[in-house]
C-alpha cells in the first residue's frame, strides 16, 4: 500500500490546492494520504465531500509548529477530528502566533528598507497560515533576491532582520490538543532538527514520555543509515511509526508525491492503530 500522511498545500506552504493535492495523489496511487498543513486545517474546507470519499482515503490532519529545548520542532496530528473543541483551539492559538510573528517579521523588513511585505505575504498564504516562506517569496517576487534560499540568508534566517523567535504553544499542550481530538501525535522527521543523535534519542523518549504514539520513520528521501536508526529508536521506545514524503511542490524529486515510503518490517505502522 502507497502512503503518506505528510503534505502541504497552499493553505500553507505548498504550492498545490487541496483538489489538486489529491489529483496527483490518485495519479501517483497513494492509497492513504494526510493533509498536513502547518498550524491550519483550512485545506480540508476546500475539499468536496464526494471526492473524499473516493480513492485515495483521507487521513485528517495537521502539521503543529512547537519547540523542545529551545528547538524548533514539528508535530503531526493525524486521524485527528477537525471539528473537535480541541483542534479548533489548537488552530486559533497556533494562528494567531503565527500572525503576530508575521507582524514583527513585517516590521524588522521594513526597518531594513523593505516595506508593506505582509499584505503580499498574507495573500500568499489564502488566508491560511502565514510563514517565513511567503516572506521569502515575496521577496523574490520583488527581485530583490533570486530566490528562496537567497531570501533566507539575507534577510530570514537565523541572525537575520527577519529572524524573529516562535510564539508557539508548548510541546506538552500540542501533544495534549491532539489527544484530546482522538487523533495520534507524530514526532515528524526526527532527523531534520540538527540535533545529535544522543539528543535525538532525548526528544523521542521525551515525546514518547508526554504521550506521543509514533515517530516519522521516513521523511522523503533520506538516507537508509537514518532510516534504520529511527525504526531501531521507535521499537525500543514503543512507538508506532509513520512514514510521508512532505510534499510542497511538483518537481522536487526528493519530497515527491507517492515515493518509495517503505517502513522496515520491524515497524508497528500508526495506520494499524486506528
Amino acid at each position: 500500500m502507497i502512503v503518506d500522511l505528510h503534505t502541504h498545500t497552499n493553505r500553507s506552504d505548498g504550492t498545490l490546492s487541496a483538489v489538486e493535492l489529491l489529483q496527483h495523489s490518485r495519479d501517483a496511487g497513494i492509497e492513504l494520504l494526510s493533509i498536513t498543513d502547518h498550524d491550519t486545517i483550512a485545506a480540508y474546507q476546500d475539499l468536496d465531500c464526494k471526492l473524499t470519499a473516493q480513492f485515495p482515503s483521507i487521513v485528517p490532519g495537521i502539521e503543529f509548529s512547537t519547540t523542545w529545548r529551545k528547538t524548533g520542532v514539528h508535530v503531526l496530528g493525524l486521524n485527528i477530528d477537525l471539528k473537535s473543541d480541541a483542534i479548533q483551539m489548537a488552530t486559533a492559538f497556533q494562528l494567531d502566533a503565527r500572525q503576530l510573528r508575521a507582524e514583527q517579521i513585517a516590521k524588522r523588513l521594513e526597518r531594513v528598507g523593505i516595506a508593506d511585505t505582509l499584505p503580499d505575504a498574507m495573500a500568499l498564504a489564502k488566508c491560511g497560515a502565514v510563514g517565513r516562506p511567503h516572506f521569502a517569496q515575496v521577496l523574490v517576487e520583488r527581485q530583490i533576491v533570486k530566490n528562496a534560499s537567497e531570501a533566507f540568508r539575507k534577510y530570514l534566517g537565523a541572525g537575520k532582520p527577519g529572524d524573529v523567535k516562535q510564539h508557539w504553544a508548548s510541546f506538552e499542550q500540542i501533544i495534549e490538543w491532539i489527544r484530546e481530538s482522538d487523533g495520534s501525535p507524530v514526532l515528524a522527521h526526527p532527523g531534520k532538527y540538527g540535533l545529535t543523535r544522543t539528543k535525538r534519542v532525548e526528544l523521542i523518549k521525551e515525546f514518547r514520555d508526554r504521550g506521543g504514539a509514533a515517530i516519522e520513520v521516513i521523511s522523503g528521501q533520506q538516507d537508509p543509515m537514518l532510516t534504520s536508526s529511527l525504526a531501531a529508536c521507535a521499537v525500543a521506545h514503543e512507538l508506532r511509526a509513520s512514514c510521508g514524503s512532505d510534499f510542497h511542490q511538483l518537481g522536487q524529486p526528493w519530497a515527491r508525491l507517492g515515493m518509495p515510503l517503505n517502513l522496515p518490517a520491524k515497524c508497528r505502522p500508526v495506520w494499524d492503530s486506528w
